[in-house]
């Protein structure tokens, strides 16, 4: 009989041999209820050597999983379906715990697990690290959860802009992203955003526990956050953009404070597409942005008239050069106050 974990953490690995060390034994270093899965998406470097060495360490709880290389989403879904964990967290191979924060949250769910009485998902802190500037900002929802309480989306508080559940801060139960079919598209960037967005209308109870988990890497060149590889891959993220208006009609979503937090993730990608394709300056791209607006008023004319109703979203279509500068402005601001790329 396979044994059952507390919790999986899978973590996608291309051509991470330099430094994915720290996240699979910070990742670890938890003992007997945590199961690693590295999963090699076809590196040809060292990578799958360097997995199958920290394997042989602890081969009561890693194991490794290679493929033909597919993209994060790929590596993600693989994770999940070798997954043992009745837990289920992703962590990038650059990315790592602070040990102490990560004991903290996996107290919590073993509590959980002795009560029986589980959360779909468990939400903790993030921190942005950019260790080149010595900076680093972490994100929190203090304001809107009580930590250590289980609760429905109707005891949600409101999200700041600058609050959103990212990959980074998500844990969820195994089942409930095996029960909404959540599969990742292959060769294709920023699908962490389908991973936090596609499995919330499954989840009915949510567990904030106030703990820096997640170190989020900011500042290698190739980056996929860099901001000039996200101008050059803007058709890959446009692509993840329209995923997420297909994927639901929001305007039927019966619980307001779901409808209204999807609603406000859905801006905020919304936003991101936008300003990357005005910061690229040239006219194929702007047409670019003004073919996405189009398209989510076309496919989701409800959805689309509740985002025209912020200021923020007028400035995103803008076809003046005043409101280009305004957009470019104000996301300059965003990269000095929360450091994301």
């Amino acid at each position: 009989m396979k044994k059952t974990f507390a919790l999986t953490v899978a973590i996608p690995c291309y051509n991470s041999a330099a430094y994915m060390r720290k996240a699979v034994e910070g990742a670890a270093m938890a003992g007997q209820d945590v199961e690693v899965i590295i999963v090699d998406d076809g590196s040809s470097d060292d990578t799958l050597k360097v997995a199958e060495e920290l394997a042989a360490k602890h081969p009561d709880r890693i194991q490794v999983v290679h493929k033909e290389n597919g993209g994060h989403g790929s590596a993600v879904n693989a994770g999940l379906a070798h997954a043992r964990g009745i837990f289920f967290k992703v962590l990038d191979s650059d990315d790592w715990f602070d040990v102490t924060e990560y004991t903290k949250m996996l107290r919590y769910i073993g509590k959980m697990l002795q009560s029986g009485k589980l959360a779909d998902m468990i939400v903790v802190n993030y921190v942005y690290d950019k260790p080149s500037e010595k900076k680093q900002k972490a994100i929190r929802y203090r304001n809107i959860m009580k930590s250590g309480r289980m609760i429905g989306w109707k005891d949600m508080g409101k999200f700041r802009k600058s609050q959103n559940l990212l990959m980074h801060s998500l844990v969820y139960r195994t089942e409930v992203l095996r029960k909404c079919k959540l599969e990742l598209p292959e060769h294709t960037f920023y699908v962490d955003n389908l991973f936090a967005y596609n499995p919330l209308p499954e989840v009915k109870k949510i567990m904030y526990i106030d703990a820096n988990v997640y170190h989020y890497f900011i500042g290698r060149e190739d980056q996929s956050v860099n901001e000039k590889v996200m101008i050059g891959r803007i058709d890959q993220q446009i692509r993840v953009t329209k995923l997420m208006i297909d994927q639901y009609d929001l305007s039927k979503i019966k619980n307001k404070n779901l409808r209204d937090y999807m609603y406000h993730y859905l801006a905020m990608i919304m936003t991101v597409s936008s300003v990357l394709l005005i910061k690229s300056g040239t006219p194929e791209n702007l047409q670019k942005r003004d073919e996405l607006w189009a398209y989510l008023k076309k496919t989701r004319p409800e959805m689309y008239e509740v985002l025209d109703k912020d200021i923020v979203a007028k400035f995103m279509q803008s076809k003046s050069s005043l409101g280009r500068g305004i957009t470019k402005i104000g996301y300059k601001i965003s990269q000095k106050i929360y450091a994301f790329n």
